[in-house]
């Protein structure tokens, strides 16, 4: 049973940077694409980015483009947000999650029911 567990969330102030990880256990962390998703109160889940296995192509969100990088030490079971410049519309629960089935190399999934595997979420809290 794949279990991802996200940490690195927290209050900060509109123009800093936060790091989130999502550490893996329980599966081949090497064979999962990995993605990023938040959700706001009152909202839908919304995509932020992904990544392949390998780590060598990322996709991300035109809300956040620019302003993100998605990374991963597979050596570590570990995938990363790395997010700057944030805003308070930031602000929101994010997820990562773990796609076996339907991403590919450059093909990487981008809707919630794609992904197999989901950490519990860590608070991101953006004040202005």
């Amino acid at each position: 049973q794949v279990q991802l567990v996200e940490s690195g969330g927290g209050l900060v102030q509109a123009g800093d940077s936060l790091r989130l990880s999502c550490a893996a256990s329980g599966g081949t962390f090497s064979s999962f694409a990995m993605g990023w998703f938040r959700q706001a109160p009152g909202k839908e889940r919304e995509f932020v980015g992904a990544i392949n296995w390998s780590g060598s192509y990322t996709y991300y969100a035109n809300s956040v483009k620019g302003r993100v990088t998605i990374s991963r030490d597979n050596g570590k079971n570990t995938a990363y947000l790395q997010m700057d410049r944030l805003k308070p519309e930031d602000t929101a629960i994010y997820y990562c999650a773990a796609d076996l089935i339907y991403s590919t190399e450059q093909g990487l999934a981008a809707m919630p029911e794609h992904y197999q595997h989901w950490g519990q979420g860590t608070q991101v809290t953006v004040s202005s």
